[in-house]
């Protein structure tokens, strides 16, 4: 089935994406996900197989833009709080001290050492978004302290 496909698969998922590599890894991604519907897929006409792989490699795609976007925003938000540019050794030290360790680690992790919140998550055995969750409380708490004082 892929072979019949295969010129018309690589055209339009190159129309698509942004670059080559991109294109390959939604046509394999389509691929993949054909196998799960093999039987559903061989009982269509070759036009309805197109679609089917052409709406697959599509909202793939969009799914994947939409956690770049949601990744990205996540990042540029974390960035706007620089404790170790605006501040000398010991008011950082001061201002973690009111942190639980938990949250102490992550900030640590993330802008001394410049752990990403996936690679955080692999150390502490928790998921990228729940790692981004606790950062970001933890630097609503900072600014909350900062605020005060």
């Amino acid at each position: 089935m892929y072979l019949e496909l295969e010129t018309n698969l690589r055209r339009f998922a190159r129309s698509i994406a942004r670059h080559e590599q991109e294109a390959d890894d939604l046509i394999q991604q389509a691929v993949i996900k054909s196998l799960a519907h093999e039987s559903m897929l061989q009982e269509l006409p070759v036009y309805k197989q197109r679609a089917w792989f052409f709406r697959v490699m599509k909202n793939q795609l969009v799914d994947e833009r939409r956690k770049e976007q949601r990744l990205t925003g996540w990042e540029d938000d974390f960035e706007q709080i620089r404790l170790d540019q605006r501040f000398t050794h010991i008011e950082v030290t001061e201002l973690l001290a009111d942190l639980s360790q938990e949250y102490k680690d992550i900030i640590f992790k993330r802008y001394w050492i410049g752990l990403s919140s996936k690679e955080i998550g692999q150390q502490l055995h928790l998921p990228a978004a729940t790692v981004r969750y606790k950062l970001s409380q933890a630097l609503k708490q900072l600014k909350k302290k900062l605020e005060e004082d």
